[in-house]
């Protein structure tokens, strides 16, 4: 007789293997990965790199130690990897390089500062890195004792941009590009200023330039969707603008013969809502059409209302966006794109930018990579029954086998309950997509409690991904439902533009045609359900309960609830305008106000749960406590819990005990408000 499978725990993530990072060995025969994981003792997150052998044998650990080692890269001829650990003494992560056929890691640098992207040279002498110097008041700090436990006395800001979720105060330091000599750990700064940042380096073929996006405006914090391609020679020189349409750049790729470069961005600097498309570049500033006078760029996916994106959302390991990449001879591209619930990998034509889906099923693919001769590709792949696999693809025969058996120990453990997608009509008659938990132990014949989870972005999309609190509530007995209403990505340019002016009209609408749904299955208690959200999904939230009483318990998370209060200290810092007609708040203060939740909680009836960071920078902590306080003087049931320390992504990647004792109250509030 078979064991019975228990249900999901909160304490389960402490035994969650995530992967932050994959990829394919140059001739194929290896993956190379970093392993996240929780010491339980400590609370300390540590990451090692692993090695999956592509054909037969067992991945193994190829790093070890209470550190964290991430973001391997292969060296051009595979003998060599890359990788940013802080093991060791180093006060601060530094770029390491370990042999793969055998030996101990060797510090390459000792900067003191912070590392972002890499990529080594073509010829595997140098890398190139993004890098920003520490400030020299901090270094100072560090050097004396007595200073370093005094910490900082004041923080002087002069740039409008002045923080960063999960980072916190930036410092005055500029991201700047740096190339590291191999062998000598020499380092040269390529790039500097003091009011502009470089990033995303890349290296031309041949290695003679390097590629990268830097906001030349005069004040880049006031435009700072004014992102532009530059190269420069990688033996230093004068960087060249490459001439590209206004708006946001990120992830660049060489052509194989040097002379086109394709970026994923958008046209156009406050639209938000936009694709991001792939956009080809002439390096020369030739032509790219037929006739001489052509633009020198094209987009390549205009005729596709596709975004080139990993917009699927997770709490467990990120769908890691990648590059694009070039096929051998030129002709056509790779990447990601997010459509329908999932985030695939797609082959584009240069030529006439025809679209072939590679990888696109019920699944979330993150970091790729293709091999030396473009055979084989590694993915990680992510479901609802799974967080993260590794797997790999035959390009020729489209075969797919899986390498990892990452998290198996518990999760066959483990019943997970079943998920039901249902497609559905809008009230605009614009098509839906939602989907239904049900509990491990679920009796049709019996009524249900629900709770409507709500994503956060907007621009981001639910779907195919492992979701351990959806989980972790129906365990509890709960059917978890969600969907995508209009606002965010996924499902096209209509459906994500559909709110931009104001929140909480059309996508309030299309979460209660989904309500209505739900609340018509016949195993579902109408008169018991619950709403929650996070970030955007927690400003949902607060606006619902200021809107309807048909939710019996809610539970608002890093949530808006001003939007006047938010202009200026959330670490979008101004720009949150943007979405609701562009004007600060001292010139039109009509629309920010209309919008804002906290306006109709005089309306609100429900029981609310406020959950919130105390160095949330997205959603700064205020806009929970004004929720909170409105809702008390509204002679609301309501409670507040703050979480010490910890950021907007709290739910998804910070300690370990916090994130259990989130879930913990927001299960303690479900049971009380809907028993």
């Amino acid at each position: 007789m078979s064991k019975q499978k228990r249900f999901i725990r909160a304490r389960d993530l402490f035994r969650l293997e995530s992967v932050t990072y994959a990829e394919l060995s140059p001739d194929g025969r290896h993956v190379v990965y970093a392993v996240q994981q929780t010491d339980a003792a400590t609370l300390k997150k540590h990451s090692n790199l692993w090695i999956a052998p592509v054909e037969g044998g067992v991945p193994y650990r190829f790093t070890s130690g209470k550190h964290s080692d991430t973001t391997p890269r292969w060296s051009p001829d595979g003998s060599r990897i890359a990788f940013i650990s802080n093991r060791g003494a180093a006060t601060q992560p530094q770029l390491y390089i370990i042999p793969f056929g055998g030996g101990e890691a060797r510090q390459l640098t000792t900067l003191h500062g912070d590392f972002d992207s890499f990529e080594w040279s073509p010829d595997g002498a140098a890398l190139v890195c993004q890098f920003r110097k520490q400030d020299a008041e901090d270094a100072a700090r560090e050097q004396d004792e007595k200073k370093k436990q005094l910490g900082v006395v004041a923080r002087h800001i002069t740039r409008l941009f002045y923080s960063l979720d999960g980072a916190g105060y930036l410092p005055q330091e500029r991201w700047h590009l740096w190339v590291i000599n191999a062998e000598s750990g020499k380092a040269r700064q390529m790039t500097e200023g003091d009011c502009y940042d470089e990033g995303n380096p890349r290296w031309s073929p041949d290695g003679a330039f390097i590629a990268f996006f830097s906001n030349r405006a005069p004040d880049p914090d006031m435009e700072p969707a004014l992102v532009d391609l530059f190269v420069i020679p990688a033996a230093g020189g004068e960087m060249r603008r490459l001439g590209t349409p206004p708006g946001e750049k990120r992830a660049l790729s060489w052509s194989p013969d040097g002379r086109s470069i394709v970026y994923v961005g958008q046209k156009g600097a406050k639209d938000w809502w936009q694709n991001d498309r792939l956009w080809l570049v002439s390096v020369d500033g030739e032509s790219l059409g037929e006739s001489p006078g052509d633009s020198p760029v094209r987009c390549l996916t205009e005729a596709h209302d596709l975004s080139f994106t990993a917009a699927t959302l997770t709490d467990t390991v990120g769908a890691m966006s990648v590059p694009p990449v070039w096929s051998l001879d030129g002709t056509r591209l790779y990447a990601q794109a997010s459509r329908n619930g999932g985030t695939g990998l797609y082959a584009v034509t240069v030529a006439d930018g025809a679209l072939e889906p590679l990888i696109a099923g019920a699944e979330v693919v993150g970091a790729w990579a293709f091999d030396q001769q473009q055979q084989r590709l590694s993915y990680l792949r992510g479901t609802f029954e799974d967080p993260v696999q590794l797997w790999m693809l035959d390009c020729a025969s489209r075969e797919t086998w899986q390498l990892t058996r990452l998290n198996r120990k518990w999760l066959r453990e483990v019943n997970l309950g079943a998920i039901e997608e249902v497609w559905f009509k809008g009230p605009a008659g614009n098509d839906l997509q939602g989907w239904i938990l049900t509990p491990p132990d679920f009796d049709p014949a019996k009524r249900y409690p629900s709770i409507l989870e709500i994503h956060g972005g907007p621009l981001a999309q639910y779907g195919y991904s492992f979701m351990h609190e959806f989980y972790y509530l129906a365990a509890q007995g709960y059917v978890v439902t969600f969907c995508n209403p209009r606002g965010g990505q996924g499902y096209g340019e209509a459906h994500a533009k559909a709110i931009w002016g104001g929140w909480g009209a059309v996508d309030y609408d299309d979460l209660m045609a989904w309500t209505d749904l739900v609340a018509a299955l016949p195993y579902i208690d109408p008169e018991r359900m619950g709403v929650t959200g996070g970030s955007y999904g927690g400003y949902m939230t607060a606006w619902i309960i200021g809107h309807t009483e048909r939710f019996k318990a809610a539970v608002a998370q890093r949530c808006v609830s001003n939007l006047i209060s938010m202009w200026g200290t959330s670490d979008f810092n101004w720009t949150f305008q943007e979405p609701f007609g562009d004007q600060p708040p001292y010139e039109t203060i009509e629309t920010l106000w209309r919008c804002s939740p906290v306006r109709y909680i005089g309306n609100a009836k429900t029981p609310t749960l406020v959950l919130h960071s105390e160095r949330d920078m997205r959603c700064p902590i205020e806009q929970g406590q004004q929720l909170y306080t409105a809702l008390r003087r509204a002679g609301v049931k309501a409670e507040l819990v703050l979480f010490p320390e910890e950021s907007h992504g709290l739910s998804r990647g910070d300690r370990t005990d916090r994130r259990i004792a989130r879930l913990k109250h927001i299960r303690r509030w479900f049971v009380e408000h809907l028993a």
